[in-house]
């Protein structure tokens, strides 16, 4: 009996995770009041799925306050400046805040940087990004055009994930790429928590290069600060 006890309640819990899964995955993207580009020289771009929903980059606002960006989703959404460019061995770094912890919904959504964007701005786009959620997982995907997949198809959990202590509270993440002669680095908080070999990175429908243009990456739905983006190189 308590065999079958724990069957049913691990079996309880895979079903709540495929369903709050699911439900993230085909909830609707709010539109933004306001929304737009107000960061000179920044351009942005929607994911295709959303697009296909007829969402727009102005669903989205993204803006700056001295050396802060803001952003709110809206759609999910890419931004870049054109200027920002990295190729060989590099770093890629920022860090994120939500000031309020799943301020806008009651469940967490992730951002963080990309690398490697080539054809910005078309439908050819493709580019590699590492983003956290405020839960302490992460996760590394990117666009080739088509989505693919890096870390696991769930958020991972990773020790070196902050987690917001309560919903409303303020979390903070450093994430980073780094590139190097035969890998691609995710770096948060200081901790590798995925490491890629360039074969599973650079492809058919995976990145056409890891020199490319970089910035920030945006999932739908959510809202916080990006300080000291940064590239370095190695």
């Amino acid at each position: 009996m308590r065999t079958a006890h724990r069957a049913m309640l691990a079996l309880s819990a895979i079903l709540l995770i495929s369903t709050l899964s699911c439900a993230q995955e085909t909830e609707q993207s709010l539109a933004v009041s306001g929304g737009g580009i107000f960061v000179p020289g920044w351009q942005g771009q929607v994911d295709p799925g959303e697009a296909a929903r007829g969402q727009v980059v102005n669903n989205a606002k993204f803006s700056q306050d001295g050396s802060t960006f803001r952003f709110t989703t809206g759609p999910a959404v890419t931004y870049w400046n054109p200027s920002n460019t990295a190729s060989g061995n590099y770093t890629v770094k920022a860090t994120f805040t939500e000031p309020k912890f799943m301020n806008l919904l009651d469940h967490s959504h992730p951002y963080g940087v990309f690398i490697g964007g080539n054809d910005m701005g078309t439908p050819q786009q493709t580019l590699m990004y590492c983003s956290t959620y405020g839960t302490g997982t992460f996760i590394v995907r990117g666009f080739g055009p088509a989505p693919f997949q890096l870390s696991d198809r769930r958020p991972t959990p990773s020790d070196a994930v902050r987690k917001a202590s309560a919903p409303g509270q303020s979390v903070s993440q450093e994430i980073a790429l780094a590139v190097s002669s035969d890998k691609v680095e995710c770096i948060v908080n200081g901790t590798v928590v995925g490491s890629y070999p360039k074969s599973d990175v650079v492809g058919a429908g995976k990145l056409k290069s890891t020199d490319g243009v970089y910035g920030l990456r945006f999932a739908h739905n959510t809202e916080g600060e990006v300080t000291s983006l940064a590239m370095t190189k190695q």
